[in-house]
Formats: C-alpha cells, sequence, structure tokens
C-alpha cells in the first residue's frame, strides 16, 4: 500500500476498500460506463489515475472477492483512450451490453448441458457399479468396482480411477467453455 494507507485507521482501510469493491463491481455495467462517460468522467485526469490505480483488483488476492469477474475486462478496457471516447455513444454501450447478455445466455446454456452430461454419466456409472457388486464377483478393483468387465473395460476403469481420463474431460470441458 502507500504512505496514505498508513495513515489511515483500520476502520477508514475497510471502508475505503468496500467503496472500491463496490465501484469495480459496477464497471461490469456497460450502462454505467455510458453513464460516466457522458458526465465527462473519462476526460478527468485524476480520475483517469483513479482507474489505473484500482489495477490492484486484478490480483487474485482481490479478485477473489469480486461477483462480476467481467468487471476487470472493462477495467482494462478503460485504461485506453478510445474505449473511453467510444464508451459515452449510447449505441456502443447498447451493443456491448447486447454482447454481454449473449455471453450469458450461451454460457448458461452450455453449462447446464455439461452438468447434465456430467450427473447423467455419474449416474449410469453407479448403475453399472450396483449392477456388477449385485453379480458378486470375488475380485474387485478399486473403489469397489467388481471386476467383471472385459480387460479394455477394465483398463478404461483403471484410467477413471487414475484421473487419466478425467483430466482429459476436464481439458475438453475448460476448451469448450
Amino acid at each position: 500500500m502507500n504512505t496514505y494507507a498508513a495513515i489511515e485507521s483500520e476502520e477508514q482501510q475497510r471502508l475505503r476498500w468496500q467503496v472500491e469493491l463496490e465501484f469495480v463491481q459496477c464497471l461490469a455495467n456497460p450502462n454505467y460506463l455510458n453513464y460516466l462517460a457522458q458526465r465527462g468522467y473519462f476526460k478527468d485526469q485524476t480520475f483517469i489515475n483513479y482507474l489505473k490505480y484500482l489495477q490492484y483488483w486484478k490480483e487474485p488476492e482481490y479478485a477473489k472477492y469480486l461477483m462480476y469477474p467481467m468487471c476487470l475486462y472493462f477495467l482494462d478496457l478503460l485504461q485506453y483512450e478510445h474505449f473511453r471516447r467510444e464508451i459515452v455513444n449510447s449505441q456502443c454501450c447498447k451493443f456491448i451490453d447486447d454482447q454481454a447478455i449473449l455471453q450469458w445466455q450461451h454460457y448458461t446454456r452450455k453449462r447446464i448441458k455439461l452438468l447434465n452430461s456430467v450427473t447423467t454419466g455419474q449416474n449410469q456409472a453407479e448403475s453399472t457399479d450396483q449392477q456388477a457388486q449385485q453379480q458378486g464377483s470375488n475380485t474387485c478393483l478399486p473403489n469397489g468396482i467388481a471386476n467383471t468387465q472385459t480387460p479394455s473395460q477394465q483398463q478404461t476403469i483403471q484410467q477413471q480411477i487414475n484421473g487419466t481420463i478425467n483430466n482429459n474431460v476436464a481439458n475438453t470441458i475448460t476448451q469448450k467453455l
């Protein structure tokens, strides 16, 4: 922190942190950015310096408190004069707002499909485990999975247990999101 922070009381520091957190999160709203631009805030060098100061919110120790991570993207964009000039235009603001809504809708749909497929896969695996246990095989793989599969199925199950397939699935899921 700076020397000013050393002069502030603990209560003042907490209040400043809360105010900055709330302000940074407000930057996720393109309509708020348009409001600030139309009132000339983005022409004030002191305000631009404040936006540069707020870059510390991108550090993980602070970013974990943000509920709207899109605000960090807009905080980055506000560092550019061209964006600050364009956001004053209501049509630009509407376009950004529409794109953000579309992105969230797309993300939500993909997330629901992904969760449904994972849940379906888990339910199928549980029913397979129960069937195998009911067959009463004497040999078991780790996690109580009965050894009633073919060798290739056993290898696949062992890979799942070891996490190699799960890592590939996790990588695929991450790439799709």
